[in-house]
């Protein structure tokens, strides 16, 4: 039981719960100091240096109301994962939070919170189910392409005497013109592209195809609307074409010379045995993570979970949620991938419906097999599992999860130890059959 926050716990239907919270008066003197301390920081007022205002003083100044509203303003999140962390449920979704009155000197404070939580499952079979496994293979397509790729690394450019198609690289000087007179940034000399890239105007390099060393070419087409330039957007222009090389490129023949230029190999078929042990190793290793997922469905289709329309809802807006996120670190903010995808957010909540009524059961499954099995991490588990993140931290692996633990984000990372435990129990003990389908696609 949490010092700070207490709470009580009232089941709801359809897999929701309603958590009674209090915030201490202890706890809730010490956001009002830290509070204070920080518009302190900021505050001018005549005789006292800024920043050394005492806190008695900026919460005089103030007012206890303000300041306390703004401690519980910042302090709110914390106290939301410490009344999760001192009830030992998982939510799901979005909590709906409702705060009692602001509490007079030496009161509590009480949060009322309703949340979706994970369903429970009842297990059926789950010691010794079949699940089909297949052979890793690596066949000559996968090597073939391989080596293909690999050419096209250490292939080279040759001028040619052709005419150039596409794939092929051009050499040219080039000038551009509006009305006939030149425009600013629409000359070049010695300029390289390659024909079929897409990366010129469009109908430049449409103009280039065919042509030759020495050919002219006058090539008339129209600027984009959306052309980064304004003064050329949406404009009519011709550009007079020299072109001085045709390049293309060559890739090496297999051989044994390749092999031993390429990776070190005294011959071509040593090339390729590496190629497939390594590609066989690839797919072994995605063989075994299918089969793990062939097990932990099998004991999921012999539960009986019983999951709210809304609960799904919940999570698959979560998913959403964490998806656009993660794209928002790759620079694709939400409204950019809305526009790109042509969804609405609801579509996207919508579409995932499947997967996160799939993760919900399996997740309830897993929570069960814990429970039945009573698998618990030790403590070596739970360092090794933070030697990575100690190591970017510059933390030892113990102050790490100390610092975990004061967060109330140790019981994640153990839960989630937990379940990859309880999925090697389910492998372990489960019957492997050779699988009737191939591997999937792409694969």
């Amino acid at each position: 039981m949490s010092a700070a926050v207490t709470t009580t716990v009232t089941e709801l239907p359809e897999s929701r719960v309603r958590l009674d919270a209090e915030v201490s008066t202890t706890e809730l003197d010490q956001s009002v100091e830290q509070t204070a301390r920080a518009f302190g920081r900021e505050m001018k007022m005549p005789g006292f240096r800024k920043g050394k205002i005492p806190t008695q003083v900026v919460i005089q100044r103030m007012g206890r109301e303000v300041v306390l509203d703004e401690a519980i303003r910042t302090s709110i999140g914390r106290w939301y994962m410490e009344a999760l962390s001192a009830s030992g449920i998982s939510p799901v979704g979005e909590p709906d939070l409702t705060l009692g009155d602001i509490p007079d000197p030496g009161a509590t404070l009480t949060l009322t919170i309703e949340v979706a939580v994970r369903p429970i499952a009842n297990l059926g079979e789950y010691k010794g189910v079949d699940a089909e496994k297949r052979e890793p293979s690596a066949d000559d397509e996968q090597i073939d392409a391989e080596l293909t790729q690999l050419r096209e690394r250490m292939s080279k450019l040759e001028t040619v005497e052709a005419a150039a198609a596409s794939g092929d690289f051009v050499v040219m000087d080039y000038v551009g013109s509006i009305d006939g007179e030149p425009f600013e940034g629409g000359t070049g000399t010695d300029q390289v592209i390659e024909i079929g890239s897409g990366r010129l105007i469009p109908g430049f390099e449409d103009g280039l195809t065919g042509a030759s060393a020495g050919d002219d070419r006058t090539i008339d087409l129209t600027f984009p609307e959306d052309y980064g330039a304004d003064h050329l957007a949406g404009k009519d222009a011709q550009f007079a074409v020299t072109v001085t090389e045709v390049r293309r490129k060559v890739m090496p023949e297999l051989s044994d010379e390749f092999a031993s230029d390429a990776a070190g190999f005294d011959s071509l078929a040593e090339l390729r045995d590496d190629i497939a042990k390594r590609i066989a190793e690839m797919d072994e290793q995605r063989a075994e993570a299918e089969y793990r997922e062939a097990v932990l469905d099998a004991v999921t289709d012999r539960a009986t979970v019983e999951i709210p329309e809304a609960l799904v809802d919940a999570r698959a807006k979560e998913l959403v949620d964490r998806m656009l996120h993660q794209l928002e670190h790759q620079g694709i903010n939400r409204d950019m991938y809305l526009q790109i995808s042509g969804k609405t957010e609801e579509d996207l909540i919508a579409d995932g419906r499947d997967d996160a009524e799939k993760s919900l059961r399996r997740e309830a499954v897993l929570i069960a097999v814990v429970e039945a099995e009573q698998i618990e991490p030790s403590d070596g588990d739970i360092l090794d599992a933070l030697q990575g993140s100690a190591v970017r931290e510059n933390l030892t692996p113990e102050k790490l999860r100390a610092k975990l633990e004061k967060n109330n984000r140790l019981d994640d990372l153990v839960e989630d130890l937990a379940a990859r435990a309880a999925v090697d129990f389910l492998v372990e003990h489960a019957v492997a059959i050779p699988a009737t389908s191939p591997a999937p696609a792409g694969e």
